[in-house]
């Protein structure tokens, strides 16, 4: 490897570094937006054609409008501010980046009282408009 191969290689780990410091703040943005239940924050970085798979039903939704429903159920049976990220992992490239976290929250769903539940997050981004 040249010098020249070298710097251009330099010059490409910095651009997909920064690509991958930016999908994890946009995932770290959107757990805070949840943990506050501020639901326009949550929504801010979704494309219309959203595709969710979840546990509680329904298991897929599809378009802004079914993944906006399915937050009702979480902030039904979910404590309000615990929602956190225990563990970050970002593949990020040129214009795509996959997001996967061990994450913590509280749910009652199947109890009176609040239970800590680990779960794991799996989430994809493309980029749209340059962001």
């Amino acid at each position: 490897m040249n010098n020249q191969n070298i710097i251009s290689y330099g010059k490409q780990l910095h651009r997909y570094q920064r690509k991958r410091n930016s999908s994890s703040k946009t995932c770290r943005n959107w757990a805070e937006a949840v943990r506050n239940k501020n639901l326009d924050k949550i929504l801010a970085h979704h494309s219309a054609d959203i595709v969710m798979y979840d546990v509680p039903k329904p298991f897929k939704s599809v378009g802004l409008d079914a993944y906006r429903k399915t937050w009702d159920t979480f902030f039904t049976f979910t404590k309000l501010g615990v929602f956190d990220i225990q563990e970050l992992h970002v593949v990020a490239g040129e214009n795509v980046a996959f997001c996967f976290a061990a994450m913590k929250c509280a749910d009652k769903s199947n109890s009176a009282e609040f239970v800590e539940l680990d779960f794991r997050l799996t989430i994809g981004l493309t980029k749209i408009n340059n962001e």
